[in-house]
């Protein structure tokens, strides 16, 4: 029992020594070359402009998570498209089937919430309250 723990063990070591050889190689054998220019913000070869630390609206965050899911899911389904004839052809298409389903239901469940809850708007309303005037928009050339 204890010689499979043995193997990890073995491995954990000789990835740790493989890893401090090639960092030891490669601080050996790659030129030194300080200056400042090296540490800059890289901007896809422009020159930086403005601060680093800017917030970025939490919509993108929100789209970029949802789009995410759904490569996730294609990425899950294209596979069993590709072996569904084989399936079918074992007796094992109809359970595949609703599996992928299934699968393809909780996502669009999880669409429809998105959607209801309105995080897919990019313009959120401010939400009005009886009696309440309704807000003027920001004018940028008022001083």
């Amino acid at each position: 029992m204890y010689f499979q723990f043995a193997n990890v063990l073995v491995f954990f070591l000789l990835a740790f020594v493989l890893c401090g050889l090639m960092l030891g190689l490669g601080l050996l054998l790659r030129p030194s070359n300080p200056h400042p220019g090296k540490l800059t913000t890289y901007e896809c070869g422009e020159p930086p402009s403005g601060n680093a630390w800017i917030n970025f609206n939490i919509r993108f965050y929100l789209i970029a998570l949802v789009f995410v899911i759904f490569e996730v899911e294609i990425a899950f389904i294209v596979p069993v498209a590709a072996v569904f004839r084989d399936w079918i052809a074992r007796g094992q298409g109809a359970f595949a089937l609703a599996e992928i389903t299934v699968f393809v239901a909780i996502l669009a469940v999880g669409l429809v919430y998105v959607w209801v809850k309105g995080d897919l708007e990019w313009l959120k309303r401010l939400p009005q309250y009886r009696g309440e005037p309704a807000a003027e928009p920001l004018r940028r050339d008022a001083a």
